[in-house]
């Protein structure tokens, strides 16, 4: 019977889309939105910078001034998906070995005031003390 078979699948048509947009968590191993302001999320956008930081020429530090999207993947401990834009502080990058940018202020509206849009996927094995950047391509943002 047509109209039965149409019921079904209007029925499986909504059920698909209710598995792919409200239950992504459920689905094993796929990344899943989380906070920006999760602790995990900052130490990985922490960890992102730094990696880009010791990758620029630039002369002043930059540290995030914007947590755009948040994602974690449960692999072989987590995988943070992130989308951070970075914007250029005040403090030299020569001298600091391990520079704390919380302590840093970001350049001042002018010539020096840059931004970057990033993608990073940080990997982490907390129990192990572990983290790694293992991918980050960053652009200029639009917004500087």
């Amino acid at each position: 019977d047509i109209s039965n078979r149409h019921g079904a699948e209007l029925h499986a048509s909504a059920l698909l889309w209710l598995v792919l947009n409200c239950c992504q968590r459920l689905v094993p191993g796929a990344p899943y939105k989380i906070d920006t302001n999760d602790k995990g999320v900052l130490k990985a956008a922490l960890h992102g910078t730094n990696s880009f930081n010791n990758q620029t020429n630039d002369a002043f530090l930059f540290k995030p001034s914007a947590i755009e999207k948040a994602e974690r993947q449960i692999v072989k401990g987590l995988k943070y998906i992130l989308e951070v834009d970075l914007s250029r502080t005040v403090c030299c990058k020569n001298g600091h070995k391990d520079p704390d940018l919380a302590n840093c202020k970001f350049q001042p509206d002018g010539l020096l005031q840059q931004t970057f849009h990033c993608v990073f996927e940080v990997w982490t094995m907390p129990w192990l003390h572990f983290m790694k950047t293992t991918y980050f391509l960053c652009s200029p943002s639009d917004r500087s």
